[in-house]
């Protein structure tokens, strides 16, 4: 997120932080990278460096499964997973209030943008990456959650095809003219999803443990290897969940990974993944701008998605 979180000022934070994960602060700075959580880096007195991030989720149980995952990924030998430092209660996260709070290690290495692999290399160890994590041992799974295949806030979306929300802040007069622009595009794509998971249900034996989001932003290259971050939406689901994101369109990706694995990608299946993540998007903005908003630098990047996911589906 660009702006921190209202309701949790860095005092708090910093005193969370030596209480339950018995670090010493002597620096607290809030990083405006990303776009969903908030992130802090923290440098202690010994001059080590952490990453902590805060979300405001809905589902914090799932939350709790998802990095719960990553620490099991870890303890098993597979060093790509980034997972979270356990608490002092020996607990992936903390939840304080509405808040969900992880600390991690802070990764030196070279990042990347959202959608902005660097070539076929940079692919191939992304594949990699998600290939050990589809053929990871049973245990690695004991906490995760089977995919339900839900649209968050799918609710908020069919609410506000059927009429608009209150006018509560400057972006609500511009939303509600969008949605009845583009009604009956959103209505179709919402009845072809349902088709697609009715069918991909069919097929349960296909499930793996998957990442959910390993685009380009979520690897970094490191000096003792690639890594994978953010782990948050780990989820047992088809391994097209995560590999519509890092196939560059020629197909080499599923035909790697059905080389390395002995299974073969369904195209209705990545659909199924590509319209859950338009869908998606979606609806988080259309939840947003149906409450009180401001005009924040976060209420215009999400304009900005939902007025460019909204078009685009169209």
């Amino acid at each position: 997120m660009l702006t921190p979180p209202r309701g949790l000022p860095d005092d708090a934070l910093s005193s969370l932080l030596v209480r339950e994960w018995g670090l010493t602060v002597k620096s607290l700075t809030y990083r405006a990278v990303g776009f969903g959580s908030h992130h802090w880096e923290l440098v202690d007195t010994s001059g080590s460096r952490w990453f902590v991030t805060v979300d405001e989720p809905a589902d914090a149980d799932k939350l709790h499964a998802s990095l719960s995952v990553a620490v099991d990924l870890r303890a098993t030998g597979h060093t790509f997973a980034v997972a979270p430092i356990p608490t002092v209660g020996n607990q992936p996260m903390l939840r304080h209030g509405p808040f969900a709070v992880a600390v991690y290690p802070f990764v030196d290495g070279t990042s990347f943008d959202w959608n902005a692999f660097a070539g076929p290399e940079h692919r191939q160890a992304t594949l990699d990456m998600i290939i050990q994590l589809h053929t990871a041992p049973p245990i690695v799974r004991r906490h995760a959650r089977v995919d339900d295949f839900a649209v968050p806030h799918r609710d908020e979306v069919e609410q506000a095809l059927k009429q608009p929300g209150p006018d509560c802040g400057p972006y609500s007069t511009a939303v509600a003219d969008l949605l009845v622009e583009h009604a009956e595009p959103l209505r179709r794509v919402l009845a072809r999803y349902d088709e697609l998971v009715l069918g991909s249900r069919a097929e349960p034996v296909r499930a793996v443990l998957t990442h959910g989001e390993p685009h380009s932003g979520n690897t970094m290259r490191t000096p003792t290897g690639w890594r994978l971050i953010d782990w948050d939406t780990v989820l047992v689901s088809p391994p097209e969940r995560d590999l519509w994101l890092i196939e560059p369109g020629d197909g080499s990706i599923f035909a790697a990974y059905a080389d390395a694995t002995g299974v073969l990608v369904r195209p209705s299946t990545i659909m199924l993944f590509q319209l859950r993540w338009a869908l998606s998007d979606i609806a988080v903005e259309i939840r947003r701008f149906r409450r009180p908003h401001t005009g924040t630098s976060d209420d215009a990047e999400g304009w900005e998605i939902l007025r460019s996911v909204v078009t685009r589906i169209d």
